[in-house]
């Protein structure tokens, strides 16, 4: 009988984190209509291309060597070994002889991170939409999912240094969203503004979306999706305490967003004197990647006034950025990156084996790693092939340029 209840509890748990695993994936559609509803209607098929087929790059390259590179290292370390595809299943004997410690599915496992690696590939697109070279983007998204993000991603959740250090980060706030981020930063900085964003004298043009009610879907597909990114991320729910505590995670996930979302329309509303959807879309967004660092400790009310400081800072942020001349079409850097520090550095608020040196460590290494290493590949690759398209397909639209096709062909828009 007891081995029957072992069995059944490894299947439970096999089946949350591939079910949990599933709702990340959706994320992809998510990002897809965020990002198509928030750039020109003359780059959405462009956009909608980059969002597929980096989701199947980042499954195959983490496949290939990522995950490897990820999970097979030593403890506390700092060189990751480098490897290719990943284990052997478990047997039954794995998970009988294992006291308990094996207690799902090794390639449900591998599911589950891989559609983590896609959705930090995810956020860079956006930032770089509207003039990156199609295929200067899939390059770098062979390096970043197969080497760039699996690296920090050892040195916290495959158990190196920063996990050593006592660094926290349940979900990844800066594994995943700070990293995302940062590498979209760097490959923002050498590819430039938009045509038309900034003008003289520290003029900012607003370049709107082209889709609104497109951008809204993404931002709810986003929303449920992050039920699993984070619920997942308890790894078990096989008993009492366990269930209790992803019923927690769920809460506080879905608190912080709507904080998020309150918080940035508020503001809004009193600097621009409107309601501003894409700020509110923004500020869900924001709620929800700055509980994602710890989910599970806060009170409801505690994750609602995170996710609301995360509404308020994005909002901030989106326009700090405008000023500086550093153009993110979709708030990919502010949503990702500026309220992925804040989420890092909010954990020892709640959870009191944090501390705010280690999630400093945390927060600085990512950065610095993703930094430096997302600025080297972006520089070679333009270099070698250019990342930015000519400024008459700008114009045309990369749609044309890249895809020869417009998403929307009935309503001639090729050169609005």
């Amino acid at each position: 009988m007891n081995d029957q209840v072992v069995q059944l509890s490894y299947a439970l748990d096999t089946f949350y984190f591939l079910v949990t695993g599933a709702l990340v994936m959706w994320m992809a559609a998510g990002f897809a209509m965020l990002e198509a509803g928030l750039v020109r209607a003359k780059n959405t098929t462009e956009i909608l291309t980059k969002n597929v087929v980096l989701y199947a790059i980042a499954c195959t390259m983490y496949l290939l060597v990522g995950y490897h590179i990820m999970y097979s290292s030593e403890s506390g370390g700092f060189l990751p070994n480098l490897g290719f595809l990943i284990g052997a299943e478990n047997s039954v004997d794995d998970v009988m002889s294992s006291g308990g410690d094996v207690y799902y599915s090794a390639r449900s496992d591998f599911f589950f991170q891989v559609v983590f690696v896609a959705t930090a590939m995810s956020i860079v697109s956006g930032a770089v939409a509207e003039r990156m070279k199609l295929w200067a983007f899939m390059l770098f998204a062979v390096v970043m999912t197969g080497f760039i993000y699996p690296i920090q991603g050892y040195w916290k959740w495959g158990g190196g240094f920063l996990d050593a250090a006592g660094f926290q980060d349940f979900a990844g706030s800066g594994v995943v969203h700070l990293c995302g981020a940062t590498a979209a930063f760097a490959g923002v900085l050498l590819l430039g503004a938009r045509k038309g964003k900034y003008g003289k004298n520290g003029a900012i043009y607003a370049i709107p979306g082209s889709n609104l009610p497109l951008a809204t879907l993404g931002t709810f597909i986003l929303w449920l999706g992050w039920f699993g990114f984070n619920g997942g991320s308890e790894l078990m729910v096989s008993n009492v305490d366990e269930a209790n505590a992803v019923a927690q995670v769920f809460v506080n996930t879905n608190a912080a967003a709507a904080g998020g979302v309150i918080a940035a329309i508020i503001l809004a509303k009193l600097w621009f004197r409107k309601a501003d959807l894409t700020m509110a879309l923004n500020g869900a967004l924001a709620g929800l990647v700055a509980i994602t660092a710890e989910p599970l400790a806060p009170t409801a009310l505690g994750a609602t006034l995170i996710g609301a400081v995360g509404g308020l800072l994005v909002v901030i942020a989106i326009v700090t950025l405008d000023k500086v001349k550093i153009d993110d079409p979709v708030g990919a850097i502010s949503v990702h990156g500026v309220v992925g520090i804040w989420g890092l550095l909010a954990v020892p608020l709640s959870n009191g084996d944090a501390t705010f040196g280690a999630q400093l460590l945390g927060i600085a290494t990512i950065f610095a790693w993703t930094f430096i290493a997302s600025l080297v590949v972006w520089g070679i690759i333009k270099a070698v092939m250019g990342i930015r398209v000519s400024e008459e397909e700008e114009y045309e639209g990369v749609d044309i340029a890249e895809c020869g096709m417009e998403a929307y062909p009935e309503f001639n828009v090729g050169k609005k």
